[in-house]
């Protein structure tokens, strides 16, 4: 797995009122900021909560090295609501680029990694959420969206 988490993409940080942290970035310099596309194009989805999950709030502004990401989750117990109500606004999870989305998961899993959230879109990409709040201090994802046209 070492191999795949070589390329940051994203730091997610979890918000109560997302408008409200938008606005505090922005006076401090991070912007231009840009919705998330809509999450409905994964069609195949595997988590606890899936109306939450398409319902998650994004935000999120390109820096020269990465991209910083806000979430605001509504009422639904999604692991983003959860998080929230227990531990407050923070990073929830560190986003990954990978070459492969289903290699990289196979990585994980034989590292020793569960998978609790999962997406694919009908083209291949997607991404992975893994279990590592307790041993990492925070959730690993793996992300692939530049699959080859076929």
């Amino acid at each position: 797995m070492k191999n795949h988490l070589n390329k940051l993409h994203h730091v997610c940080i979890v918000v109560h009122d997302i408008d409200k942290a938008q606005a505090y970035y922005e006076s401090i310099g991070f912007g231009p900021w840009q919705a998330l596309p809509s999450l409905s194009t994964f069609t195949n989805l595997d988590m606890p909560d899936r109306d939450g999950f398409l319902a998650l709030k994004y935000r999120f502004c390109d820096m020269s090295n990465f991209q910083l990401q806000l979430c605001e989750p509504n009422e639904e117990p999604t692991p983003q609501r959860i998080f929230l109500d227990t531990k407050g606004e923070g990073v929830f999870h560190l986003g990954f680029d990978v070459p492969d989305a289903d290699v990289a998961e196979n990585a994980a899993t034989n590292a020793g990694m569960t998978t609790f959230m999962r997406g694919r879109r009908d083209n291949g990409t997607g991404f992975n959420y893994y279990d590592t709040q307790e041993d990492a201090g925070v959730v690993l994802q793996t992300r692939f969206t530049n699959r080859p046209e076929t």
